[in-house]
């Protein structure tokens, strides 16, 4: 067993941790490919053989266009080419960049927002709260309406119970009602949420009045 004195130096000896491997997808292009040769896919989407580097290059650079690797190659003397593609990569990867966008959309937490109501709320005011929830709709999110009374107004909660449904009806083109109009206490509630069917459907009905109405112009 070894002994240790002061003045010595003593070398920690700590366990190898391999540094973490870069996530996403990185792609050689033009000079950036090495291996020779390569299996050619052309601007067509048509397989044209395995071809030397430099005769892929010029191919690409003869087409305006650059040559990317798609698939790296098997190193070894039984291995394959790599797979390179000629190709516009700065609209590829602007493709890849908004199918990223549209998935993040897609994946997006839906939120709970909130409308307060009063029982005697104008015609004005509905609108605007009705024009926010829509927007709220829209935006993938739920919307739940709380509609609150004070003294006599109870003795009317049927008539706004009745103004929520109509809410409901206005909405109805971009939601489904996951919870009915119904009465808590001193307070009404109902809940709408999202429905993208129903988007989708009145975003195509708009898109075609639109462009009947361009024939006509």
């Amino acid at each position: 067993m070894s002994r240790t004195f002061p003045g010595d130096c003593i070398i920690a000896r700590g366990r190898f941790r391999p540094q973490p491997k870069e996530t996403g997808k990185r792609l050689r292009i033009n000079d950036q490919i090495r291996i020779s040769p390569v299996r050619l896919i052309d601007e067509e989407d048509n397989q044209a053989g395995v071809v030397e580097l430099e005769d892929a290059k010029r191919r690409a650079d003869d087409a305006g266009l650059d040559l990317v690797e798609v698939s790296p190659g098997k190193p070894g003397a039984d291995g394959r080419p790599p797979v390179c593609k000629i190709m516009d990569y700065g609209k590829w990867k602007y493709a890849q960049q908004k199918k990223e966008q549209k998935a993040k959309a897609h994946a997006k937490k839906s939120e709970l927002k909130g409308m307060r109501l009063r029982p005697n709320i104008d015609t004005h005011d509905l609108e605007l709260k009705v024009k926010k929830a829509r927007e709220f709709l829209e935006d993938g999110d739920k919307v739940q309406f709380v509609m609150l009374f004070r003294g006599r107004q109870m003795a009317h909660k049927g008539l706004a119970l009745g103004q929520m449904r109509n809410i409901c009806e206005m909405l109805d083109d971009v939601s489904k009602i996951e919870q009915d109009p119904k009465m808590m206490g001193r307070r009404a509630t109902m809940l709408l949420a999202p429905d993208k069917g129903k988007k989708e459907a009145t975003d195509s009905k708009r898109e075609k009045e639109a462009a009947g109405e361009a024939g006509k112009g």
